[in-house]
């Protein structure tokens, strides 16, 4: 999703007529500059709204896998995570992330990029004109700032599923602070930023890696440190805990299923030309055939190991789809697409017992979803993408693994150390809505 060089771009004539009306009617027209920034920007915006709308689908997702009695709690932990990543991005991460060759530690000269620029995010002043096509070139600020922003947030939702039911708020809250103003966008900027791995060739379009996955290490190591729920693992059992609301949970999934088209398609990150226009339509395409692989995989695969679908591992099983070809939505047919997805449905069936054995408790999935799929997805560009290097890639899952775990980790174990990131067994029993809210309690439907 790094920002391109504007090439010249074309347009049909019955696109703008006005302009093609003045050419020589075998010439195709060429796209004002000032059109091709206009359209650029709607494209950031429109993609920017559908991954908001994201944000609503991680909610509904967490509120219908967890217990009726930590409902409300994951509910505030999605508006508090969304509203501290929006000021912080701002604060520290726009500028970390995008740089724009004001690099504080390497250059973008021999391809040395490690740490961006340390600034608050600008805006164009208000009220700009045509000019400013040519003094952006590009797109609005406004509009890059507003669609990368939402990429942020969406690898803190990722973490908050994960922990659930009993972390505190406010050491969460903390880490979300932290992972969005600096870990997310360090190890962006290294990829989109046009950083070392960008220069090495690393290629990650919408980010398998640099969201999902980046979200999943996190995850796995808070995980680890935070430890099972009570009850979760015991007498060498895994006692089921179900969520409050399938119906809940199958909404957001949808929600995002809907986001993810702003996800990929954006990430497009030009509207100027008809083949933009033709691949962004390409990637919602692939986009779509992904998540159906990774769901009917998982319905197919669930049936003949369990004798009976499970739905938790069909809505996981699109979600991770949707991981999987998130780095590379453009190069594939319909039909790889389709088992691109599917591969990610067959690791959620596999990857969620697999945690269980070694008593890793992610109560929403995201684990295998974001980071196993995530790192499936990635490898998987180079069955599709001529210019993608396996060595390449690999390196690169590796180099951000290392730099997202080590940080993280650091960051929990001080949580835990200064403050405690834990609730206490009464409360963890009790449910976190009336012991860290003061919500009164609420029947738990998942009993029966």
């Amino acid at each position: 999703m790094q920002l391109k060089t504007l090439l010249p771009a074309t347009a049909l004539a019955v696109l703008l007529p006005a302009v093609a009306f003045a050419q020589d009617a075998e010439t195709p027209a060429a796209v004002p500059t000032d059109v091709v920034f206009i359209l650029n920007s709607l494209l950031f915006i429109v993609g920017g709204f559908l991954v908001f709308w994201m944000a609503a689908g991680f909610a509904m997702l967490e509120a219908g896998l967890v217990r009726s009695k930590n409902v409300t709690m994951q509910l505030t932990k999605n508006m508090g995570l969304f509203s501290l990543a929006a000021i912080f991005y701002y604060l520290i991460g726009y500028n970390l992330m995008y740089p724009l060759g004001n690099w504080t530690i390497g250059s973008d000269d021999d391809g040395s990029g490690l740490i961006g620029a340390f600034g608050v995010a600008v805006l164009e002043a208000v009220g700009v004109t045509a000019d400013a096509a040519d003094d952006y070139g590009y797109a609005s600020t406004g509009s890059d700032f507003f669609f990368q922003l939402m990429f942020c947030a969406a690898t803190a939702s990722i973490v908050s599923g994960a922990l659930a039911e009993r972390i505190k708020l406010w050491p969460f809250l903390i880490f979300t602070i932290v992972l969005t103003g600096i870990i997310y966008p360090i190890q962006a900027s290294w990829k989109w930023g046009g950083g070392f791995l960008d220069a090495m060739g690393f290629l990650d379009f919408a980010g398998s890696t640099v969201v999902h996955s980046v979200g999943g290490w996190a995850a796995l190591t808070g995980a680890i440190i935070l430890g099972p729920r009570l009850g979760k693992y015991k007498d060498g059992r895994v006692n089921p805990m179900p969520g409050s609301n399938l119906a809940l949970a199958t909404l957001g999934t949808f929600i995002l299923w809907m986001g993810w088209f702003g996800f990929n398609g954006g990430s497009q990150l030009a509207m100027g030309s008809v083949g933009d226009v033709a691949d962004v339509s390409r990637i919602f395409s692939n986009t779509n055939a992904a998540a159906a692989g990774g769901a009917i995989a998982a319905l197919i695969l669930t049936q003949v190991m369990y004798r009976k679908p499970d739905l938790t591992m069909i809505l996981n099983g699109a979600l991770a789809g949707l991981v999987s070809i998130t780095a590379e939505p453009l190069t594939p047919t319909l039909g790889v697409a389709t088992l691109i997805g599917a591969v990610g449905g067959v690791i959620v069936v596999f990857a969620v017992p697999m945690l269980d054995k070694f008593k890793i408790d992610d109560v929403v999935g995201a684990i295998p979803v974001h980071l196993i799929a995530g790192i499936w997805g990635t490898i998987a560009v180079v069955f599709t993408n001529g210019d993608a290097s396996l060595g390449t890639q690999l390196y690169s899952i590796l180099v951000v693994g290392i730099f997202v775990v080590v940080t993280s980790g650091v960051l929990w174990y001080i949580l835990k150390l200064v403050m405690g990131i834990r609730v206490s067994e009464e409360n963890e029993i009790n449910g976190l809505d009336t012991t860290e809210l003061g919500m009164e309690a609420y029947p738990d439907f998942s009993k029966g």
